[in-house]
């Protein structure tokens, strides 16, 4: 070792993390080492079908795969290491015409091209995606040019060199040993691959990833193909879950196997991985691929006469869900990971740079909570994680519905309180390992879960429950949302550092947003004062983690004496909400629950029907309601004695699809869809949270003091949309018709039907000359173009806005 000091060590030599090395050296970044057991690219990199693609139905994953694409058309003249390089090419996906029409509004624009594969029978071609600017590249190459850019700019990439153990040191570096010695780091990057969970078992975690066998064969020369011209685009056959390129004068095909017939290899998670394991490849298995291997041939007659010249079975790290984990981990000082990557070449490039960029900034440079490390927990066993890589693999070219749910490896072992009652009387939705209700069964109801790209079958019991809240009392299961106490002598002064708003006062609650330094939305909490100096704070299932690694990492860099404990767990929570709400729970508590005592947005300890509870008077229904916390253990007694209580009432349940719906209608935000990090308060219409005159200099004041002084470029508005048998769901495209000609000018954020208006109503970003209340937009669903006007939001007003209108004599809209 030529060093044994460093800023940042990665661990791992494949195309990820020698992209990251490259990054942060470019950036600047001075002692910068990587470490590779074997040689550059060992593992998976090197036997990768190297695919490059445009496309991902993700908004910001795709600005991942445009910078990949774009580094990789300059790397060669930047390092001088020659890359074979195919990204002229174009790539023909044959979708059902819905899917095409879904992911196609979320490209913001498609081109309409006719040249297509043209060894293809174009009669089994419903429609195609053409995307310019796809194909392939070689891994090998690409990687050894990221590396010579590395050491181009001064990073050391050490191999063959082991980590044996990792020591964390109190101060938040890392002692990384290893055969040659120790190095002293201030951080270190997991970039393993698939031996990225041997790394993690070293300081405890369990990375959730298993390797499975990818097969793909090559052809011998196919005379057709060697006739061309032009090279052939990529095939993408979602039906035939495969994909088909040129391989020189061949054919390359890769197909995903079905959830039944692919092999995992599940004895490298329980024994670990052999040793000696580099550059090896699995014995092939083409019985397992042949019903692909038909389907190819009869799209690709020329397929038929070709003579497979090799067969490529090798491992590629799969996380639950397909997506990688990039990011820092919660529960650990200064570790990072870049791991679980399918496909580790596209994303390669840009997620080198995305973290670097985050590394450096302190923040991610746009908004990925999609592949935050810290979107799985403890309740992520090697179980759930084998039964869903089988089933994200073999869904891998499969159709994706929007509101989809797969069940794979459910339930896990995060269930709350009241599932074994509920299970069989609704649809469960799947958030963050927990089961909960999405809507609820009558007699009558079509049950079970249908997709679709337009309104199904919780159309008409979503609007039954809407009502029910509406009209008289609804209970919920909220037990996923995130729970942390906080508290300690610093607790009041760190909170006030963290979030934009005041710190409630004791008895008080409010909603508080963490920003980043550069005023972007980190987090969106509920911060309640519960005794001097106690807090709960409250956040939505998705986030939990990502929230507490935040909080957890201004505590230690800024030394406060406080605690901070994950109460998610161990705490139940039901919400009770519309008009008879407080009559129902009124009856099962002596203390005085009525508007002059117990006030909105204040909270309390009581006991109801004995059970001692922390109830909030607040909803995100925007109606009368009160969220009830108590122990996991209380939740089926308690919500028994709520239902019992309602019986006059004509209490019943309701589920998160209805509540999203109330909540829009109230012009509520939600994280992760109005805002996030890509989003400022500001623009999203969240002014009244921001305490810009608050004594403290909580982080993201000064840069948006900034934005506010520059002036915004875009706003958050409030819509309706006049459509059909379709709604918006969120991510859809904005049109302006303006004197030149129609533009896309923006996004939808979220969307639903409103029960009250009849009608679609969304949430959209649009530039600030179009924000006015009155101007006409267009929304694109499924291909058209409907129309839709910015209203005065909210469409229907809040219960204490209403209460409060009432009292000053004043007749308030629903």
């Amino acid at each position: 070792l030529r060093k044994d000091r460093a800023d940042t060590v990665i661990i791992g030599g494949g195309c990820v993390g020698v992209s990251l090395a490259y990054h942060l050296a470019k950036a600047g970044l001075k002692d910068v080492v990587l470490l590779e057991k074997s040689e550059l690219t060992a593992g998976s990199t090197w036997h990768a079908a190297g695919l490059t693609t445009y496309f991902h139905p993700g908004i910001n994953l795709k600005k991942i795969h445009a910078y990949s694409i774009k580094l990789y058309e300059k790397l060669e003249e930047e390092t001088g290491q020659v890359i074979p390089l195919n990204l002229w090419n174009v790539n023909s996906e044959q979708f059902q015409l819905d899917v095409f029409l879904f992911s196609d509004i979320r490209s913001g624009y498609v081109e309409k091209h006719s040249h297509l594969f043209h060894l293809t029978f174009l009669s089994l071609v419903l429609a195609g995606l053409y995307n310019p600017g796809d194909g392939h590249i070689d891994p090998y190459s690409l990687t050894m040019a990221l590396a010579a850019g590395a050491r181009k700019y001064g990073a050391q990439l050490n191999y063959p060199v082991q980590v044996t153990n990792l020591n964390p040191r109190s101060d938040g570096t890392w002692e990384v040993e290893t055969p040659l010695g120790i190095i002293q780091a201030k951080r270190i990057v997991n970039t393993a691959g698939f031996w990225a969970r041997e790394i993690g078992k070293m300081i405890g975690l369990q990375h959730p990833l298993i390797p499975v066998h990818h097969q793909y064969v090559v052809t011998s020369t196919v005379p057709e193909v060697k006739a061309l011209k032009t090279e052939l685009p990529v095939i993408r056959d979602l039906e035939g879950s495969y994909y088909l390129r040129q391989e020189r004068d061949g054919l390359l095909f890769g197909p995903y196997e079905s959830e039944e017939k692919m092999k995992l290899q599940e004895s490298w998670v329980t024994n670990g991985v052999p040793p000696g394991f580099g550059k090896e490849l699995f014995e092939s298995d083409l019985d397992r691929i042949m019903e692909h291997i038909e389907a190819a041939m009869e799209m690709v007659p020329v397929l038929r006469k070709a003579d497979i010249v090799n067969t490529i079975s090798g491992p590629i790290t799969y996380s639950p869900d397909i997506l990688p984990m990039v990011g820092p981990h919660q529960g650990v000082r200064n570790y990072w990971v870049a791991i679980g990557f399918g496909y580790g070449i596209i994303h390669a490039g840009g997620m080198g740079k995305y973290l670097s960029d985050w590394i450096l900034e302190g923040e991610p440079p746009f908004d990925l909570i999609e592949v935050d490390p810290n979107r799985y927990g403890k309740w992520t066993t090697t179980q759930y994680t084998a039964a869903k890589a089988r089933e994200s693999y073999g869904f891998n070219n499969i159709v994706g519905y929007p509101k989809e749910e797969r069940f794979a490896g459910r339930p896990t072992e995060r269930t709350s309180g009241l599932y074994d009652l509920l299970k069989s009387r609704c649809s469960m939705g799947f958030h963050a390992g927990w089961e909960q209700p999405h809507w609820f069964y009558k007699p009558g109801d079509e049950t079970g879960y249908k997709p679709s790209f337009r309104r199904t079958n919780w159309f008409e019991p979503v609007g039954r429950e809407y009502k029910q809240v509406m009209e008289k009392v609804g209970v919920i299961d909220l037990s996923p949302f995130g729970k942390f106490k906080v508290k300690g002598p610093d607790s009041v002064k760190l909170l006030d550092h963290l979030f934009a708003n005041v710190v409630p006062k004791v008895g008080s609650t409010n909603i508080s947003h963490m920003l980043t330094p550069r005023g972007k939305v980190y987090a969106e909490l509920t911060v309640s004062q519960l005794y001097p100096g106690e807090f709960m704070l409250v956040t939505g299932s998705g986030s939990e983690l990502h929230d507490l690694r935040w909080i957890e990492e201004q505590i230690a860099r800024g030394g406060y004496k406080v605690e901070i404990e994950n109460m998610t767990d161990e705490m139940g929570v039901l919400s009770v909400a519309g008009p008879y709400a407080r009559q129902v729970l009124q009856k099962l508590t002596n203390e005085d629950l009525s508007d002059a005592s117990f006030k909105f947005l204040q909270c309390r300890h009581l006991k109801l029907s004995n059970i001692p509870v922390t109830a909030i008077r607040i909803s995100y229904t925007g109606e009368l309601g009160w969220e009830l916390y108590h122990r996991k253990q209380d939740s089926v007694p308690l919500y028994n004695a709520i239902m019992e209580a309602g019986q006059k009432e004509g209490i019943d349940d309701f589920g998160t699809y209805a509540l999203n719906t109330l909540r829009l209608e109230k012009g509520f935000r939600a994280w992760g869809a109005e805002m996030n990090c890509d989003t400022n308060p500001l623009e999203a219409g969240l002014e009244y949270f921001v305490k810009l005159n608050k004594a403290a200099d909580f982080t993201g004041k000064q840069a948006l003091k900034q934005i506010k002084e520059k002036g915004l470029q875009r706003r958050l508005v409030y819509l309706t949309l006049d459509t059909d048998n379709v709604d918006p769901e969120g991510n859809e495209s904005v049109w302006h018709n303006g004197k030149a000609r129609t533009i896309v000018v923006g996004n939808t954020t979220s969307g639903c039907f409103s029960y009250g208006a009849q009608q679609s109503l969304a949430f959209a970003y649009v530039p600030m000359e179009l924000s006015k209340v009155g101007q006409k937009l267009e929304v694109e669903l499924l291909g058209k173009n409907y129309p839709a006007t910015i209203i005065q939001e909210p469409l229907v007003l809040t219960e204490p806005t209403r209460m409060r209108l009432q009292r000053k004599g004043e007749s308030p809209k629903m």
